[in-house]
């Protein structure tokens, strides 16, 4: 199974899904990699980028910083995730924050890209509460 470490019980929901954040994460560098060539040109990508570039500009711009925000926040929940492995701690509650944070994650590159205000911060909300969630229980 995808999921199992060789010999061992099936992984909790907690490594589960910092395993699809890791996923994730290089789904928002190929994204923001994919639009940031769209206006920069196949040239930029496969160059050097020596020089200075005009700032990217609309969804490109957008992307990127989604893509700084997920890193910015991807070590909080991986730290935590794996404080909570290794105690021992895994709880419902644990588990639900993990998950609270992968699909808030899934749902912010979208909704920032397309550049809707308001419910950006509400699904980014949701991620920070998901870490928090998760590392309730060591405290």
């Amino acid at each position: 199974m995808f999921f199992t470490l060789i010999g061992a019980l099936p992984l909790s929901t907690e490594l589960k899904m910092l395993a699809w954040s890791i996923a994730l994460g290089f789904v928002y560098v190929l994204v923001a990699g994919f639009l940031a060539t769209q206006q920069r040109g196949v040239k930029w990508n496969v160059g050097n980028r020596d020089g200075t570039q005009e700032p990217l500009s609309g969804a490109a711009s957008r992307a990127a910083r989604a893509g700084g925000n997920f890193l910015e926040t991807f070590g909080f929940f991986a730290a935590a995730v794996l404080a909570v492995t290794v105690a021992k701690q895994n709880t419902d509650q644990t588990a639900l924050g993990s998950e609270l944070y992968f699909w808030a994650r899934v749902l912010y590159l979208p909704i920032y890209i397309a550049g809707i205000p308001y419910v950006r911060t509400v699904v980014w909300a949701v991620s920070i509460w998901g870490i928090i969630k998760v590392l309730w229980v060591l405290f």
